[in-house]
């Protein structure tokens, strides 16, 4: 009888909390969703029908307040849906936003301090220190290792192609090779050949990172919104999937390249050499790490494995996103698809037909075409900022208190036919000045303001590398009737369903 009294006074101090916790928005005067008991706007990803970013963009389309309450789970959460006020968040009142409150734990967990999760003057500092990597210069002294990628993804599709003389491809797969190998040679100095040997070391880390098993859902949930019990884990350690595999990497590597002062250009070339001498060198021509003498180290081998953690889990699906949805849109629009090969072929026959980085830059409708991408499918349809001071909402009288998260739905602002007309329709002229018709405040893909994508524009490049190659070489036309894609349920990024399908054939 005892026992069945406890239960039951647990079970209504448990109600009792519950209703207390879920009326959160509705006590400080907010407007909000109704939340479904306890996981909130979640809950269709419990269900296996959406995923994070999908299930927040369904939360943007539920209201049409500017900002509205929701629940992720147990932790309420304002839900940004001005484009402006958006805007704001990010870069002129980013002071009261400048971390994103997730989990990063430096002192006992050096490999979760990446440039990601990095809090206030850490993370400053950090990104002071790795901007230099990512110059212009530093791009073009990059160039031609990222193109030796591209040609080998080429040689790849020929060795197809000549068997047939028309392959059926799916890009999302080809791409995911492609940006895997050239993240290993731009950023770790690996040459890994996924189209050769698709099971290499690099590939199997990021098939462990984005594997979708109980473990790495529970994990990226903790890691997100319960940074406290993430550290717990960590404590008592329980790591991530691939990590370790990705700090042994990084481990051999650097010590390969000290024992016989190998230098390359790259990005671990680059840390080699914040590393040794506290900086990144500006001038673009020198890419040495040694130093006679030296023996102080600005970074830990742990503080170049965390950094290079990030520039690979976020660099990878993002690169190939990118491309492979590029290409797609490009077959479904062959209008869009002359424009961009006038564009290319006048661009090479302006550079005597020699494909380098300031060849790239100038194709100007390329970049069009990958501005419209990244709007209709942006790399991460979501971004999130902790409120750390109170931020007293514009045009309102509410106050968002301080320790509160935002999240921002990239993807529902670039899909709002309020700033994007025709949202869903391919348009590369809605971003030119002639035909500007959309909301600058709302374009986001890579994040704006301090804490935007500090390699956006390498990941760009490489992009642009890869679209050059295949449709200078190869006329594209889709593999099925004409549709809009679907997305998986895993992840937080925008994964196609059953791949990008699109038919090549070689160019006469």
């Amino acid at each position: 009888m005892i026992v069945l009294l406890i239960l039951l006074a647990l079970a209504a101090l448990l109600f009792v909390y519950l209703r207390w916790t879920f009326s959160f928005w509705e006590r400080k005067g907010f407007p909000y969703i109704e939340a479904s008991i306890p996981l909130g706007a979640l809950d269709s990803v419990r269900q296996n029908k959406r995923s994070f970013g999908l299930a927040m963009y369904d939360m943007y389309l539920a209201s049409s307040k500017p900002f509205v309450g929701i629940y992720l789970t147990l932790r309420p959460a304002l839900l940004v849906r001005d484009a402006q006020i958006a805007h704001d968040v990010l870069t002129t009142d980013f002071a009261h936003f400048h971390d994103r409150g997730v989990y990063v734990d430096e002192k006992h967990d050096p490999l979760s301090a990446n440039l990601f999760s990095m809090e206030g003057t850490s993370w400053k500092s950090m990104r002071n220190k790795l901007s230099p990597s990512f110059t212009s210069g530093k791009l073009k002294g990059m160039f031609g290792t990222a193109e030796d990628v591209a040609d080998k993804m080429m040689a790849h599709l020929n060795g197809k192609i000549e068997q047939t003389g028309t392959v059926e491809v799916d890009m999302k797969n080809l791409m995911s090779s492609f940006a895997i190998d050239i993240i290993a040679s731009t950023i770790f100095g690996l040459d890994v050949d996924s189209f050769l040997k698709p099971n290499n070391e690099l590939r199997h880390i990021s098939n462990e990172i984005n594997k979708p098993t109980a473990k790495n859902i529970l994990r990226g949930t903790t890691t997100f919104l319960y940074p406290r019990l993430e550290k717990i884990f960590n404590r008592l350690g329980w790591q991530f999937s691939g990590q370790k595999e990705m700090r042994d990497l990084v481990y051999h590597t650097i010590s390969v390249r000290e024992k016989n002062n190998i230098e390359r250009r790259d990005i671990l070339q680059l840390l080699l050499q914040l590393r040794n001498t506290g900086q990144i060198n500006k001038d673009d021509g020198v890419w040495s790490a040694q130093v006679a003498g030296h023996s102080f180290k600005s970074l830990s081998k742990a503080n170049i494995a965390a950094q290079m953690f990030i520039f690979f889990s976020a660099g990878y699906e993002t690169t190939a996103s990118t491309a492979a949805f590029t290409l797609y849109e490009l077959a479904q629009n062959p209008d869009v698809l002359a424009k961009l090969m006038e564009d290319i072929n006048q661009t090479l026959a302006k550079h005597n037909g020699e494909l380098n980085y300031d060849c790239i830059q100038a194709m100007k409708y390329l970049d069009l075409c990958i501005m419209e991408t990244t709007r209709k499918y942006p790399a991460l349809p979501l971004l999130n900022r902790m409120c750390n001071k109170d931020y007293p909402l514009p045009n309102s009288k509410l106050v968002l208190e301080k320790g509160t998260e935002i999240i921002i739905s990239v993807m529902g602002l670039h899909r709002d036919a309020e700033y994007f007309p025709d949202p869903l329709r391919y348009q590369p002229e809605r971003f030119t000045e002639e035909h500007k018709n959309y909301t600058p405040a709302a374009y986001m893909p890579f994040g704006i303001g301090p804490r935007q994508c500090i390699a956006a524009r390498m990941g760009k490049m490489n992009v642009k590398i890869a679209l050059t190659k295949i449709l200078t070489n190869y006329t594209i036309e889709m593999r099925k009737e004409v549709r809009e894609l679907e997305f998986t349920v895993n992840g937080i990024t925008l994964l196609p369903k059953g791949g990008v399908p699109v038919k090549l054939s070689k160019r006469m």
